[in-house]
């Protein structure tokens, strides 16, 4: 799918109470299927409407005169706000929605609405008046933030169990695209469960044909009875408007990050301490694993992690949680995200064929871990080695130098991929120059030497299964020699 998606402004702990924030027993309900010709959706808006806010955002940057970065200028389109063009501190005035879920003033939003902003109000109702808004906490992972202004007796919308939410449901959209307040547009879900697409971490976004463009980050999209079934996040677009794939982030998930970031001021997740990738049909082909190729790779095992201690290895497929089937990596982490640390979880195992259980009890998921330097790049400071089986590559040893310029853990060891054609075997498989290949069929690589002599011995037109280290973690890449 070639265009661009752009925010339309990668599971929590503990169990939610069906009645949090004044929310009814009825928002677990699906949508009621509808019944003869309907003429007018007129009623569910003006229930729905009251509860839809728009947030305004203020945020000084820095930059040059008469030069807009892209990320800038997008955010600029964005939010339909305007950049002045002067040199120096620069104010930045932003534009989204958000929907009130309490009577006493808790908005949820996107959280790259109010990403960076100094100051925010919400702006209620036709007439518009204005609220400061305190930030409660935000979730990046998810793109939700939870904000709190000083009201009462606000009008709050009712949740839906998005759960039940289907392809084919009607849904209206709320919010104020380009800056035109309580707009309300109409479509159906398009899919449920997408994923995949980068946006954030945790993605498990139902897709809606329902109009939804700049500015209505945040909004409500909310079903024929007026109830939140997401809150608008991104759209899917080769033009910057509307093209009819808009994405909304589910309201149960939405509902869960707010009561943790109420709670807590953050949201805590479950973690095995290991990095998983997709079993695609390449890999499991390569590691010659018979049956439907599904499930969760172990690319690495983080030491002395809760995964290690419970016997699993890099390599190993997980297929199911708690009896629950895991089709691809983004599952698993949702699945093990949604619960608190602490639970225990029984994994079931492809390994090398052979189906294994383990039990394993979640810790707590800790921060991310910052990046690669950007000081130095690894061809300055190692000797190349050329690797034909790759195609045009070449990989050298990982010196001291190598292993500061891209932060590679002290226990990472192979040879690094120093520069690649961008149309060998190897790039077409996603191998980048500073990724490291740590073992290739299963048998370790500690230098660029390693690496060249096991190549030399593998069969004519075998493909091969690398385990590599990129962007922080380890993980299988499945390669054909051409």
């Amino acid at each position: 799918m070639s265009g661009r998606i752009f925010p339309s402004r990668p599971a929590i702990a503990g169990s939610i109470a069906l009645l949090v924030y004044g929310f009814s027993a009825a928002a677990q309900e699906p949508a009621h299927t509808l019944q003869g010709p309907i003429n007018s959706f007129a009623p569910v808006v003006e229930k729905v409407a009251p509860t839809v806010v728009t947030i305004f955002t203020t945020q000084t940057v820095s930059r040059p005169a008469l030069q807009f970065p892209f990320s800038d200028q997008a955010l600029r389109e964005f939010f339909g706000g305007q950049l002045p063009r002067t040199q120096g501190k620069q104010t930045v005035q932003g534009l989204g929605s958000g929907v009130i879920v309490s009577p006493d003033g808790y908005i949820l939003t996107a959280n790259h609405v109010v990403s960076g902003a100094e100051e925010i109000m919400a702006g209620l109702g036709a007439e518009l008046r204005k609220y400061k808004a305190k930030k409660i906490g935000t979730d990046p992972g998810t793109d939700v933030a939870l904000l709190k202004i000083d009201g009462k007796n606000l009008p709050a919308i009712t949740f839906a169990d998005s759960d039940k939410a289907r392809a084919g449901d009607i849904v209206l959209a709320l919010g104020n695209p380009f800056g035109l307040r309580q707009t309300v547009t109409m479509g159906i879900i398009s899919a449920v469960g997408r994923g995949g697409m980068g946006i954030v971490d945790y993605e498990n976004f139902i897709q809606t044909d329902a109009a939804i463009n700049m500015g209505n980050s945040g909004g409500a999209l909310v079903d024929t009875e007026g109830r939140l079934v997401g809150i608008n996040t991104a759209i899917f677009t080769r033009t910057g408007g509307n093209q009819g794939v808009g994405f909304a982030i589910p309201s149960n998930l939405a509902r869960d990050v707010m009561q943790s970031l109420r709670e807590k001021g953050r949201v805590v997740r479950g973690y095995i301490g290991a990095s998983v990738q997709t079993l695609t049909p390449e890999l499991a082909d390569a590691m010659k694993l018979k049956g439907e190729p599904t499930g969760a790779l172990i690319g690495e095992v983080t030491p002395k992690s809760v995964a290690e201690k419970a016997g699993i290895k890099s390599g190993d497929v997980i297929t199911t949680v708690n009896g629950k089937k895991i089709n691809d990596a983004r599952e698993l982490r949702l699945m093990i995200g949604s619960m608190a640390p602490g639970t225990k979880v029984q994994l079931e195992v492809n390994r090398e064929g052979q189906k294994k259980m383990f039990d394993v009890n979640l810790a707590e998921m800790p921060p991310a871990e910052a990046g690669p330097s950007p000081e130095a790049s690894p061809e300055e400071s190692a000797q190349p080695e050329k690797a034909t089986v790759f195609g045009s590559a070449v990989v050298a040893d990982v010196t001291d130098d190598v292993r500061r310029v891209l932060n590679l853990p002290k226990d990472v060891q192979g040879a690094v991929i120093v520069q690649i054609d961008s149309d060998s075997p190897a790039a077409q498989a996603g191998l980048r120059e500073g990724d490291v290949i740590q073992e290739v069929n299963k048998q370790p690589i500690k230098n660029a030497k390693d690496l060249v002599a096991l190549t030399k011995k593998l069969k004519p037109n075998e493909k091969i299964l690398m385990r590599i280290w990129s962007q922080g973690r380890s993980g299988y890449v499945a390669l054909e020699p051409k």
